[in-house]
């Protein structure tokens, strides 16, 4: 049944105990004054007992129902200081912040702030957490002291209890913050090294301007591989695989070294620089025609040697390509040069 739309969550809060124990299924006392709110049952508080209940069931009219589990009387936790590792695990679990300590020293509670939730309990890893009857509660002498008593811890346990959830939120909000200053730093730097690399000045040289270092590591790796597949065909000429595989390496490497000898001559005219680009691409096509026609010419000699009459045609076929390619680089070059 649900509480009179008069009756306010902190009317019931008032009542509760305030050990913030978590007994009642709720992570704390005013969580469960709001769930009763809502109609849940008024029974479920330990600390309470039947008094809690008495007082509950008058506010919101409600019948008096006995306490799911047995009432408990108040509790404090006692650290035994001598077997203490320092893990803080306790400190994290206290909910008022009832305890004193840091990492890797000794722990104490502080025995006048501690409600006896006895949730440092379970986290110690060495169970040297013991609860005891607590040292005020036995101190009072008449049933007057004993309410005065609990009406102080009660207060004492919300307001610390309000002041750790208000000091862990505000913890939560400055590590949010501090996140997104770390992210939008991370942008805006991403965002500088974009607007950086737009506004380089561009120039009218090719895709061949780039650092000499990347050019002669590239001609290096294609040489080596030039070598490697020259090296193999020589075991094996007639691997039709490996000499195409060769013409485009040679074609690569020519290629490179047209588009370098064009970045040397970038401060000149761009009639000479055309000039100069095209007399070494033919320079380098007629080096690579009389490779071929030395290629051409050991397959020729391998056919002979462990061939047949088919193996030597086609290798004959081969040098007389490789000749006319040959001839037509060197005619090729003698015009531009005459040029």
């Amino acid at each position: 049944m649900s509480a009179s739309a008069s009756i306010t969550v902190t009317d019931i809060d008032h009542l509760l105990p305030q050990t913030q124990c978590g007994k009642c299924g709720h992570p704390g006392c005013r969580p469960y004054a709001e769930a009763i709110v809502e109609g849940e049952a008024i029974n479920r508080c330990p600390p309470g007992g039947e008094t809690t209940i008495a007082e509950l069931a008058e506010l919101l009219a409600r019948p008096v129902v006995p306490l799911e589990v047995d009432a408990e009387s108040p509790k404090a936790a006692v650290i035994r200081e001598d077997e203490c590792i320092g893990c803080t695990k306790c400190i994290q679990a206290c909910p008022v912040d009832a305890i004193l300590g840091a990492s890797k020293q000794m722990h104490t509670v502080i025995e006048a702030e501690c409600t006896g939730c006895e949730l440092c309990v379970a986290p110690c890893p060495v169970d040297c957490i013991d609860i005891v009857a607590h040292p005020g509660w036995q101190a009072t002498r008449d049933e007057r002291e004993q309410k005065d008593w609990l009406a102080r811890r009660a207060e004492q346990g919300r307001r610390r209890f309000e002041h750790r959830n208000a000091r862990l939120e505000r913890q939560r909000q400055e590590k949010d913050a501090r996140r997104r200053e770390r992210m939008r730093a991370r942008q805006q730097s991403r965002s500088d090294d974009r607007k950086q690399s737009e506004h380089v000045p561009s120039t009218s040289a090719p895709a061949s301007s780039r650092p000499a270092g990347n050019a002669r590591a590239r001609k290096a790796a294609i040489s080596a591989t030039v070598r490697r597949l020259e090296k193999r065909l020589s075991a094996d000429p007639a691997n039709q695989e490996d000499q195409n595989a060769l013409e485009r390496a040679r074609q690569q490497l020519a290629d490179l070294q047209a588009q370098g000898d064009t970045g040397v001559g970038s401060t000149d005219s761009a009639q000479d620089t055309a000039s100069s680009s095209s007399l070494n691409s033919l320079r380098i096509a007629r080096s690579a025609a009389k490779q071929r026609l030395a290629l051409a010419n050991r397959q020729l000699a391998h056919a002979r040697r462990q061939g047949g009459p088919e193996d030597i045609e086609a290798a004959q076929a081969l040098i007389d390509r490789a000749e006319k390619t040959w001839q037509d680089a060197c005619q090729a070059l003698d015009n531009a040069e005459r040029h």
